[in-house]
Parts: C-alpha cells; sequence; structure tokens
C-alpha cells in the first residue's frame, strides 16, 4: 500500500529538513513548503534519489495569513501528515524595546502556525483522516525572565494544539504537540547548550516519527525535559520571581 505524503510548513529549517527525510525513508511522498522554495532544490533532489520517493516544493510565508486558504488548494495532494516547524526564537532584550520585534516572534510562533493548521484540521476532518504536528517548546510551560516573549508565543501555540486535539478526537484526525529543549540548529548557534540537555534535529525528527507511529498526544525531546519543566511549573511563584532563569 502506498504512503500517503508529508507536508513539512517550515522545510528550509534545520528540523523540518530531518522531519523531511526521517519520513521518506519510511516511504512517504514530501511536500517542503518554504519562503523561498527554490533554495530547496539540492535538497529536493538529495531526498528524492536517497529515498526513491517523490519530493515538491511549495512557496509558503507563514505571517502571509490571508495566502494560507490558497496554498493548501494548491497541494498537488493533501498530505495524511502536516509537520509544522514554523518558528522565529528573537531576541528577548531587543524584544522587550521593539514591538515590531516582539509581533514578529509572536507571529511567527503562534498567529501563522495556528492559522495555517486550522486550515488544514478542517480539510482534514471533512476527509474524516490526517495527523497534525506542531512543535511547539518547552519555553511555553511558564513564562521566564529569559524568554517570555518567545516562550508566551509558543504557550498560545501548546493550549492551541491541545484544543484542536480535544475538538477533533471523534473526527479521526490525530493532533501530536512536540515540545523540544534545546536543539542544536542554526537558530541556536550562538548559543552555549548543555550538551546532556540538547538534541539535534535528528533526535526531533526520529522522536516525532514514533509520536505519529504510536499516536501520542505530547512529547517531550529530550524525555528528561518532562521532569525538568515539572519542577519549574511548581515552583512557587514568590520564590519564582527571585531566580535568574
Amino acid at each position: 500500500m502506498s504512503k500517503g505524503p508529508v507536508l513539512i510548513i517550515g522545510g528550509s529549517s534545520d528540523i523540518g529538513l530531518a522531519v523531511a527525510r526521517r519520513f521518506a525513508q519510511d516511504g512517504h511522498p514530501i511536500q517542503l513548503a518554504a519562503r523561498r522554495p527554490d533554495e530547496l532544490a539540492p535538497e529536493q533532489q538529495d531526498i528524492a534519489l536517497r529515498y526513491g520517493v517523490e519530493v515538491s516544493l511549495h512557496p509558503f510565508d507563514a505571517l502571509d495569513c490571508q495566502s494560507h486558504e490558497a496554498f493548501v488548494a494548491g497541494l498537488p495532494d493533501l498530505p495524511e501528515i502536516a509537520v509544522c516547524s514554523v518558528g522565529l526564537l528573537g531576541d528577548q532584550s531587543q524584544d522587550e524595546r521593539d514591538w515590531k520585534a516582539a509581533w514578529l516572534v509572536m507571529s511567527s510562533n503562534y498567529v501563522g502556525p495556528a492559522n495555517i493548521l486550522g486550515i488544514l484540521a478542517n480539510r482534514f476532518a471533512a476527509r474524516g483522516s490526517g495527523t497534525i504536528v506542531g512543535i511547539s517548546s518547552v519555553a511555553g510551560e511558564r513564562g521566564r525572565a529569559s524568554n517570555y516573549i518567545y516562550g508566551s508565543a509558543k504557550a498560545g501555540f501548546t493550549a492551541f494544539l491541545s484544543g484542536l486535539r480535544n475538538r477533533l478526537a471523534s473526527k479521526g484526525v490525530h493532533v501530536l504537540t512536540v515540545l523540544p529543549g534545546f536543539v542544536d540548529t542554526k537558530m541556536t548557534k550562538d548559543l552555549q547548550l548543555p550538551g546532556a540537555l540538547t538534541a539535534s534535529s535528528a533526535d526531533v525528527a526520529n522522536a516525532i516519527a514514533q509520536g505519529v507511529s504510536r499516536r501520542r498526544n505530547v512529547i517531550y525531546v529530550r524525555s528528561v525535559w518532562m521532569l525538568i519543566m515539572a519542577i519549574i511549573r511548581n515552583i512557587p511563584e514568590f520564590v519564582f520571581k527571585r531566580l535568574s532563569i
């Protein structure tokens, strides 16, 4: 039986490409969506040749919400699985002072991803099948002084995915929330990350593939973050305000 296509929204990101390779390895055709899809031609050819699957490229702008309906309508096939890896870390100190920078972080991590996944959710529900994967972050588990603008957007996205999962539970559509901690990517290249807590893009891709096959609801990458965030969430507020995290 042939496998349905996997749509990667944010297909030029390190995580997006790793997810594309992981599902192509399992025989899924791949649809890579990115703002500048032509730049993905080398990756398109490599994935197609390496795994023997069809790989198509599609222009997509997460911030242009008015274009999202037309984007979905223009896909060659409605995907079986849609993975959203769109995100922007931003710079907390700049975002605190510049509303445009803050808006860009919030829109890139919540508004755009939620809008496109909501449109796909409606299509999947009408069909009665499909899997939606949203890559959020442990940063959304509790607001912290060091990244609360980014974290607040991820918190909104996590809540959106939770509600979407609840809404679609009876419609045959699976919604998976992915909560990575530190991930070694281009977006974090200027940060000094703790090795024991840092995953690779391939780690995230493998965790997503397992989460989809097992129909998990929420997964942490790496799993130690489940414990770490449980501790952070339960620190009393009067103590938390004194911490520099």
